[in-house]
């Protein structure tokens, strides 16, 4: 059964109707990715699921009792509270079901007959909706899912006023997430995520989550872990593909070729129907060819087929940058590191050595605030590292692409932009308007977009037109900072059609030519372009990887395992080295206690009497000499016998890691040991004397 519904949905801004009709279920295990050109209307249709919106016609059933959690783009938090309070704020719904369990059980110690009936059963239903939430075990919940969102324990104390905006964007997907709703509406989870938040989002969402997940994200690799079927939204309307998002772009190809010829053969039909009625029309075949007019309009008006949205663009051939040096730059003994407001020193990377030659593509990666950034203006020297060399190669044309777009002139349309950069930049390339326009269409810019105003576009839009114009200015050394972060699906993958160089089976004759250095967490572009990495940690390492990505993670993956099975392997050893040093130190102790009593029993001349042991009292927690003389033999050794059983459980108990991982219970476990030693002892005296007396 559906567990939401949404049915014959239409909505309008202005003139413009962005949702046109559409209808869609989710159930719930569904896992649903939207996708689709930034306007689209992919959060206009996530905004009117959550009700946020209200559409301006249709219909959408939610199922009764069932939680829906939005992830939007604005969040808001109690000002007062701490980043680790307002996770906690996720499970008001439980703090608000203790407290009417309690009520409930103030309420039964007076009620009687059918009133405590009611009240019996509204607690199993409490309980019952308490368990569902979570119960009493939240805290480990919290602190998983803040770690696995990349903050430490150290930020959990931080007010959320302090919080940057990136932090407030994970700590609002960490409540939400916490929350554990029945369906989870996600408008780009990763935007403040970087790579380990990414992964760490892929396996909760993929192995851990057990509810709907609709979610739009720009994170092809996201995509592709997590969801089962892929919604594209086109035109106002929804296309429905299952599979994750490499079947979605294969089943794609496959669906507009199929439309494009069905098109192009209505339109060689319509051609072929024209050329007969511009013939005839006047001839003695006018009659025929004024029916086949008549016909033709007809079918034109109510069945003509529209032209396929395409996503391939325009090709174009980029300019050839000048031939830098063969060392385009050289890092020796690189340190930086900067003082915190605590006074504390935090190294960012330290006695790092890089060579980047000629043609190379470096990929940048590593936690957020981890340096990625100042690595970069350390390369370039606009920034003195703490320690080492740079040294940049000669005839550098450098294109560095920021996160900020400072400088655009607003009121410019794209086309004259674009004529502008390449002018001041690469005045040999200079571009009439036609190829500045063709230049745009190639960054996905086409019809009346290429004369919007550069003020009137979205980031997106914006971060489009200044890649292009860098990409055109005939540089041979292009450095990226994150600039894929405003970019829908198929902007990101024009960008890598540019950059890419293909391989040895399919090189890409128009890639860039020249070194590229990319900061980025778009695993997708790293490995599409990257043949070279630089990891930094986030705690002041950093290691040079010949590769891509996924080939690094892989390896990296392979060496945490390792380690991980070394740490374990050796913790065995030094457990089963402890135990049999506390197995040889208990055997010293018997040993001894029995050399002890031989030694006494000896020097007395005679067996040990009732009255001479009578001088120990009473062992802790166990019986007097007297009463233990007064046990037959079988009952005594049955005592015995019942002792070390359970000694031995204790023993193995002891022996389990687990079990000194809970300090209260081992301590518990080692004192109960010791009383079971102490009234061990004179059980085990009276045993030894009777044996020797032939009792």
């Amino acid at each position: 059964m559906p567990i939401l519904t949404a049915t014959n949905l239409e909505h309008h801004f202005g003139d413009w109707k962005i949702l046109d009709g559409i209808s869609l279920t989710i159930e719930p295990t569904d896992r649903i990715g939207i996708v689709g050109r930034n306007g689209a209307g992919k959060t206009t249709l996530m905004r009117a699921l959550t009700g946020e919106l209200k559409v301006d016609q249709g219909q959408i059933s939610i199922q009764r009792g069932a939680r829906v959690g939005y992830l939007t783009q604005d969040h808001h938090f109690d000002k007062d509270a701490t980043l680790y309070q307002a996770a906690e704020s996720a499970f008001a719904e439980l703090a608000a079901a203790h407290d009417e369990l309690n009520r409930i059980y103030h309420d039964m110690a007076e009620a009687q007959g059918a009133a405590l009936e009611a009240l019996m059963k509204r607690q199993v239903e409490v309980e019952t909706r308490m368990h569902q939430l979570g119960g009493y075990a939240v805290e480990h919940k919290i602190e998983a899912i803040l770690h696995g969102l990349g903050f430490t324990d150290a930020q959990f104390t931080i007010p959320v006023a302090r919080l940057s905006g990136g932090q407030k964007g994970r700590l609002a997907l960490a409540r939400l997430l916490l929350e554990q709703p029945d369906i989870l509406l996600l408008d780009e989870p990763t935007n403040h995520l970087d790579i380990d938040g990414r992964l760490w989002l892929e396996e909760f969402l993929a192995h851990e989550y057990q509810g709907a997940v609709v979610m739009i994200s720009h994170d092809r690799y996201l995509l592709d872990a997590v969801v089962t079927r892929i919604i594209e939204v086109e035109s106002g309307r929804l296309i429905d593909y299952p599979g994750n998002y490499e079947d979605f772009r294969r089943l794609r190809e496959e669906r507009l070729m199929v439309q494009h010829r069905a098109y192009e053969a209505q339109q060689d039909k319509f051609k072929r129907e024209e050329a007969f009625i511009r013939r005839y029309k006047a001839g003695q075949r006018a009659r025929q060819a004024k029916g086949r007019e008549t016909r033709l309009e007809r079918e034109k008006e109510q069945n003509t087929l529209e032209r396929p949205m395409e996503m391939a663009v325009a090709q174009f051939n980029l300019p050839k940058p000048q031939r830098s040096s063969d060392v385009v730059a050289s890092c020796r003994g690189v340190s930086k590191s900067y003082t915190r407001e605590d006074g504390s020193t935090k190294v960012l990377f330290h006695d790092l050595d890089v060579v980047i030659n000629r043609g190379e593509r470096w990929g940048i990666i590593g936690p957020n605030g981890a340096g990625k950034t100042t690595l970069v203006n350390c390369i370039l020297g606009t920034l003195t590292p703490d320690a080492g060399t740079v040294r940049l190669g000669t005839n550098l044309s450098i294109g560095y692409y920021r996160q900020t777009h400072e400088g655009l002139k607003h009121d410019l349309p794209v086309y004259r932009y674009l004529q502008g950069v390449i002018l001041k930049e690469a005045p040999q390339a200079a571009m009439s308007e036609q190829a500045a326009r063709n230049l745009a269409g190639a960054f996905l810019f086409s019809g009346e977009d290429q004369d919007k105003l550069l003020g009137q576009m979205s980031g997106g839009e914006r971060t489009r037109a200044v890649l292009a114009g860098l990409l055109a200015s005939a540089k041979n050394l292009l450095v990226l900072d994150e600039p894929t972060n405003h970019l829908d699906i198929p902007s990101s993958e024009r960008l890598e059609d540019v950059l890419s160089k293909g391989d040895e089976e399919n090189p890409n004759p128009d890639a860039f030519e020249g070194t590229m250095i990319l900061i980025s967490h778009d695993r997708a572009l790293l490995d599409a372009t990257c043949d070279h990495l630089i990891v930094l940690d986030g705690e002041g390492n950093a290691e040079v990887f010949l590769g891509g990505f996924t080939l690094w993670h892989e390896k990296s993956t392979q060496r945490k395992r390792e380690a991980e099975r070394k740490a374990a392997e050796e913790k065995a050893r030094r457990e089963e080295a402890q135990r049999k040093q506390e197995e040889a130190a208990k055997k010293r102790e018997v040993e001894k206690a029995q050399a002890s009593r031989a030694a006494g029993s000896k020097a007395s001349g005679s067996k040990p009497s009732a009255s001479k042991h009578a001088s120990a009292g009473q062992g802790k927690g166990g019986m007097s000499v007297n009463a233990i003389m007064r046990l037959r033999t079988e009952q005594l050794e049955e005592r015995i016998e019942k002792i070390e059983t359970r000694m031995r459980e204790i023993d193995g108990l002891l022996n389990d890691p687990d079990v000194w991982r809970d300090h209260a219970r081992a301590s518990k476990l080692g004192d109960e040991r010791a009383e079971l030693a102490e009234q061990l002892e004179p059980l085990e005296f009276e045993w030894a004397r009777r044996a020797e007396d032939g009792q």
